[in-house]
């Protein structure tokens, strides 16, 4: 996909305000660099939703990539992305940590990558290393909804989930 989508994939909102991919996104992949940690995974994010796999590979420690290829990421074309939850995000120095849930339909049922992703400061960039998996946390009935709707869980999406 190539063409700005209205609102962002990986869901940043700014005083009350949902970013449109062309506020978000849009900049880190035409070349900008994410300044934290935080930012890098959204801009993963994003890419992965839009498919920009050639953004993933750069952005990924080559030191990490173990085997890992754009050809491999476009062999993907069934993930169904469903919205990011960014439960925490720390930076020390040369090193960030971001907690976050990728929500996906998986056959009609929602699940998510429920990671903790670890970030290197190289070469002045940030760039992924490695993550450490956990189950997914669905959210309660009465928290926002994670595809970022702006209603509640129960109005929304926990259909999906069950």
């Amino acid at each position: 996909m190539n063409q700005p989508i209205n609102l962002c994939p990986c869901g940043q909102y700014i005083l009350g305000q949902r970013l449109s991919y062309a506020e978000c996104c849009h900049r880190f992949h035409q070349g900008d660099l994410p300044s934290h940690p935080e930012l890098l995974m959204r801009s993963r994010y994003s890419a992965f939703v839009l498919r920009r796999h050639d953004y993933l590979i750069a952005t990924h420690h080559p030191d990490f990539l173990n085997g890992l290829t754009r050809a491999i990421l476009d062999s993907d074309n069934q993930t169904r992305w469903h919205g990011l939850q960014i439960i925490n995000a720390k930076e020390n120095g040369q090193t960030g940590l971001v907690t976050f849930q990728a929500w996906y339909l998986d056959n009609g049922k929602l699940d998510a990558i429920h990671e903790v992703s670890q970030f290197k400061w190289v070469n002045g960039k940030w760039l992924y290393t490695e993550g450490q998996q956990f189950s997914a946390i669905l959210p309660k009935r009465n928290e926002p909804c994670l595809c970022h709707s702006g209603k509640k869980f129960k109005q929304c999406c926990i259909a999906l989930a069950n």
